[in-house]
């Protein structure tokens, strides 16, 4: 049985997922950002599920069901990965990327992202950008215009105004404060 799932960002999502439907005896095939296979079990099919629905439930994850929210997850998915493998390319803007990626046109993507996550497509690369700038500075190891530059900024004084935007608060306040608030990528939106 194949799932389509929402909200998996990262590899952890991915080991307690299978972790814990192992615990319940059911059988992981692969398991992947977005995508659940489980081997087909003897027993009631319904009662299966509901199981897997409770491990997804309590772990924030949920089955996606259309055809078009499987797309905007894949889109999800395909930004983080861009957003995780700095330096971005500015050569290319975002939209000719998703454009090409997904074999859509921009217009059409974004409006169904918008639909489904409340957010524009802009909007929520933009919040992804920042929550990188957030973990790279913790880091301490680039300055400032390195982030700009790693993030594919036009300068320095672009990131700090976008950053005070998002977060409130100047990159200087953020690096000088001793609790980081950083937000999980999949409470984006």
């Amino acid at each position: 049985m194949k799932l389509n799932i929402k909200n998996m960002v990262c590899s952890r999502c991915l080991k307690v997922l299978r972790q814990e439907l192992e615990q319940l005896g059911i059988k992981v095939s692969s398991i992947e950002l977005g995508v659940l296979v489980i081997d087909e079990m003897a027993g009631n099919h319904t009662e299966i599920l509901a199981k897997i629905e409770s491990v997804l439930h309590t772990n924030k994850f949920e089955i996606i069901h259309s055809p078009e929210e499987v797309l905007v997850e894949k889109i999800k998915h395909f930004l983080l990965c861009k957003i995780e493998e700095p330096p971005l390319d500015s050569t290319v803007n975002l939209s000719q990327i998703l454009s090409t990626e997904f074999n859509h046109e921009y217009k059409s993507l974004s409006k169904l992202f918008s639909h489904f996550e409340n957010t524009t497509l802009k909007k929520y690369f933009i919040k992804l950008k920042i929550e990188k700038v957030k973990q790279l500075i913790q880091l301490r190891q680039y300055t400032f215009s390195e982030i700009g530059h790693l993030l594919d900024y036009s300068s320095v004084n672009h990131l700090s105004r976008q950053f005070k935007e998002i977060t409130g608060e100047s990159m200087t306040e953020y690096k000088n404060a001793e609790l980081a608030n950083r937000r999980p990528y999949d409470e984006i939106s």
